[in-house]
């Protein structure tokens, strides 16, 4: 064969070998048997496996049996944690394949095809006779479904982490694969020595306990133990003539007829099996739910240990207990049947023909403009030179263009064609930004050529398209085409004929202030409803024009039907917006509407000297400001109201999940007075408002209610509620575990008016020995002191017993930090915090300025926060927050 070479170093068999798993930490030893089981020609074979059956109670009912089958170089324990979780009723038997483990080792290799048989061996040997939920990691993930394929009426359900069918003849394999797979060095790295062994537990960053990098490579201690570890690399079916080419041609074949549940559990940072083999897998289970877990490597069990925990709440939704059968996929409730009036962007196609502006955009003094009925016909152009250049509908497009005319046109371009836009804010920042484009995995990018520079160098997929970046830098760069040439080249082409549909619309990416950010699926139906919400509250018509100082709502003007002019500012920090460029901006338009987040908004209250009294007088033409992602703070309204006396000011409660979901004016804030948090107002018509109540140890696990003055988790139930977390199946079943509602992460209470409070998030509550405390109502308290300008409430120690700290920024009129070592406040200012908060606090301390989110650089970090303040208060050296 012209295939890796079988090595002819002598073997050595052994017996298998009963474990001493005392010294194995989480594993139970009476999980560990040893089985002989007889293959088809009558060879006895004995085989480790850990197994829960004789632990089980015989009067529960069998829902059926979990199968764990490990890759190379591991072995059973990697899925102890299944084991241990393994709910009533459930039997899990996780094996060690043969010559690996602590199983017998055999005298020669086992093929692709012998371990499939192997396996179906020792099923029928122990008696599993189904229903059967498979899982496999690696290469056992490959066995695992070559299993399925021949027991397909025990199989029930398949789940599988990190492997992969994308294996074509030839493939280009990661380094120490492919380092491993050559002959001569194979029998050295593999077998001699444990650098293979121990290869796969150095992958994950931080690495893996010490105690469970040693039981991972325990039972392959000597070479006589690990030399089919060299065995299974070199089955690895590169070749056409291969061995075990067939078995796993028959097998990648095959999978795309298993119409059972599938749930892919990820790794998003493995060298050896990365994302496009993920996909690989999508597109042959469209079923499957999907799982990426972003910090996570190779060793996705050990990465993120929640995987066990999230299988069985899989299991939980897709399989009933007495009745084991699968439990189809909800499909959407919304009509198949959509007309061009359904589009989200009907509004547009309506002003097709208007010599009305549409757009604008402001730099350096200079406005850039564009009519409704030039912004269709550059939309139409370019959608048909996307088109000729390959997108396809249900296409993901990443997109890193700056807010302005360029990415009105892309984004509604892709529209038309029925492609998905992915948004990932800008403020995420470089690194951030690949990431979250990394984990929807666009088949397109269109950007600026910084921006694909650096997705590039970061291993963001997908064809490039540049947006105004020089030819030469393009040729360089590798990128094909650009946003104009693709317009020239669609310029007077039809569109292909493509059927309205509620298909899926965006990716957009949350701040990623509150954990790692999440891309939020939207369908267009979804998008339509959002936006006719936004222009709702804006009060916005077909003669109306907004000034835009937040990148979606820029996006969305069109769609509304009404005109839109980004300000001159980086929208990456919205604090850059000033008076005058906001000035400039109404001016442009003759706008009537301005959306900008509280950070944009509190500097242009700063700079408002720098107006002339025409500048003011354009002011007064806005009716209606629009301000959210963050609590706005009375007194920034007040100020704000002076500088634009006839605007109605607004400060809707939403996130991207949900958005808007409540709406409040300055007059309705100043009429429901002071409380425990922010009143945000009531529910938008069809919106409903719920909370889960807190228990004592600040779960929100109660039941959804509406009373008043009962804190818990805020729940919403909206029509444009997200459709789902993307590649985040846990994420979205914890968030959407009450039917029809979103689980905010935000807790709060509604009042006797109906009014929603929100009073921080569910994360930040605060659980002492006395009860759950919500921090925003004490901050607020605190802030209203002269000598605090901002003030943050954290709790430090152990849930159930948690002390609070209040972190102050002092005023320019306090005194300065008792002591500027520790950040400890001095007495007159910590006496008279304490006064203000109204609870017990353990310390009062100081700093310069609170860490907040990037998107709106309002939302405090309390978790940074209570672990700089945990550091400092234990007398460790604080660092920087």
């Amino acid at each position: 064969m012209s295939g890796p070479a079988r090595q002819h170093r002598a073997r050595v068999a052994l017996p298998a070998a009963s474990p001493d798993l005392t010294r194995i930490p989480d594993v139970d030893p009476a999980w560990s048997r040893l089985v002989d089981i007889s293959d088809a020609a009558g060879a006895v074979h004995t085989w480790h496996v850990l197994d829960t059956h004789k632990l089980a109670d015989p009067a529960e009912p069998v829902a059926g049996t979990m199968l764990c089958v490990h890759g190379n170089p591991t072995w059973s324990y990697l899925w102890r944690r299944f084991l241990a979780q393994a709910p009533a009723g459930w039997r899990v038997v996780a094996v060690d394949q043969l010559s690996m483990g602590w199983s017998q080792r055999l005298p020669s290799p086992r093929t692709l095809s012998e371990r499939i048989a192997d396996l179906g061996d020792l099923t029928a040997g122990l008696g599993i006779d189904g229903p059967v939920v498979t899982v496999g990691h690696d290469w056992g993930g490959i066995i695992s479904l070559g299993w399925a394929l021949q027991h397909r009426e025990q199989l029930a359900g398949i789940v599988l982490t990190n492997t992969g069918l994308n294996l074509p003849i030839g493939a280009e394999l990661p380094g120490l694969i492919r380092l491993a797979r050559n002959p001569a060095l194979r029998d050295a790295v593999c077998v001699r020595t444990p650098i293979f062994v121990r290869g796969g537990a150095r992958l994950s960053k931080p690495a893996v306990p010490s105690l469970v990098r040693a039981a991972l490579a325990r039972p392959y201690d000597s070479p006589a133990r690990r030399t089919a570890v060299g065995d299974f690399v070199a089955d690895i079916p590169l070749e056409a003539d291969h061995p075990s080419r067939p078995a796993f041609d028959a097998i990648a074949a095959g999978v795309g007829t298993l119409d059972v549940p599938a749930l892919l559990l990820w790794g998003a940072r493995d060298p050896v099996f990365g994302d496009g083999f993920l996909n690989d897998l999508e597109r042959r289970l469209p079923q499957a739910d999907v799982h990426r877990y972003p910090g996570a490597s190779h060793l996705v069990t050990e990465d993120a240990p929640q995987t066990a925990a999230d299988t069985w709440r899989w299991i939980g939704q897709r399989f009933t207990v007495n009745e084991p059968r699968p439990i189809p996929k909800p499909q959407s409730e919304r009509s198949a049947v959509w007309t061009e009036d359904d589009l989200p962007w009907a509004a547009l196609l309506r002003r097709a023909d208007d010599p009305a502006t549409a757009a604008a955009e402001v730099h350096a003094g200079v406005t850039t403009t564009v009519s409704f009925a030039g912004l269709e016909r550059r939309i139409a152009d370019t959608a048909a030179g996307l088109s000729r250049f390959g997108l396809q509908p249900g296409d993901r497009v990443a997109m890193l263009v700056p807010p302005g005319l360029d990415l009105t046109v892309a984004v509604y371009a892709c529209w038309r064609l029925g492609a998905v836009i992915v948004v990932a804010d800008a403020g995420l920042g470089v690194r951030g930004m690949a990431h979250a484009l990394r984990s929807a995995q666009p088949r397109f990018v269109i950007g600026i050529g910084k921006a694909l520079l650096a997705m590039g160098a970061l291993g963001v997929p997908g064809r490039r398209i540049g947006v105004g970046t020089p030819a030469a830098l393009a040729r360089l760069a590798g990128w094909q085409t650009d946003l104009a040439a693709l317009a020239a080249d669609g310029r007077g082409r039809s569109l292909p004929e493509r059927a309205a549909a509620d298909s899926e619309g965006a990716v957009l990416f949350t701040s990623g202030a509150t954990g790692p950010a999440k891309g939020v699926v939207y369908r267009q139906s979804q998008l339509k409803e959002q936006i006719a919400r936004v222009a709702d509250i804006m009060r916005i018509g077909p003669d109306d024009r907004l000034v835009a100082a937040f990148a979606p709502f820029a996006l969305y003007a069109p769609a509304m039907g009404a005109a839109a002019v980004v300000p001159d500012m980086d929208v990456t920090a919205p604090a850059t917006l000033t008076a005058l460029a906001l000035s400039d901006a109404v001016a442009a338009l003759d706008a009537t509407v301005v959306f900008a987040s509280p950070a944009a908004l509190r500097n242009v209250v700063a700079t408002a000297d720098a107006l002339t009294d025409p500048q003011r007088t354009l002011l007064q033409g806005v009716h209606t400001v629009l301000s959210a992602g963050a609590p706005v703070p009375v007194s920034l309204l007040r100020q704000l109201q002076r500088l634009l006396p006839n605007a109605e000011l607004h400060t809707p409660y939403g996130m991207t999940e949900v958005l808007p979901a409540t709406d409040i004016t300055l007059a309705e804030i100043e009429d429901a007075g002071s409380g425990n948090g922010v009143c945000v107002g009531r529910p938008l018509p069809g919106v409903t408002i719920r909370v889960s109540p807190l228990d004592e140890l600040g779960r929100a696990d109660g039941p959804l209610t509406d009373e008043a003055g009962v804190t818990g988790e805020i729940c919403v139930a909206a029509s444009h509620r997200k459709e789902r977390y993307d590649r985040l199946w846990a994420t979205e079943h914890a968030s959407s575990r009450n039917p029809g509602y979103h689980r905010t992460g935000d807790v709060g209470h509604l009042d006797e008016a109906g009014r929603l409070w929100v009073e921080g998030r569910l994360v930040h509550v605060i659980v002492t020995a006395d009860r759950p405390l919500t921090p925003v109502g004490v901050e607020q308290r605190i802030e209203e002191l002269a000598e605090v300008s901002a003030a943050a409430v954290v709790g430090v120690g152990p849930v159930g017993t948690q002390q609070v700290v209040a972190v102050v920024v002092p005023s320019t009129r306090a005194p300065s930090y008792g002591s500027s070592r520790q950040h400890l406040a001095g007495p007159e200012l910590t006496e008279s915090v304490r006064a203000a908060a109204s609870v017990p606090l353990a310390a009062v301390l100081v700093t310069d300025a609170l860490p907040v989110d990037i998107r709106h650089a309002s939302k405090i970090d309390r978790t940074r926060l209570g672990r700089w303040a945990g550091r400092l208060l234990a007398g460790e050296r604080a660092g920087k927050i």
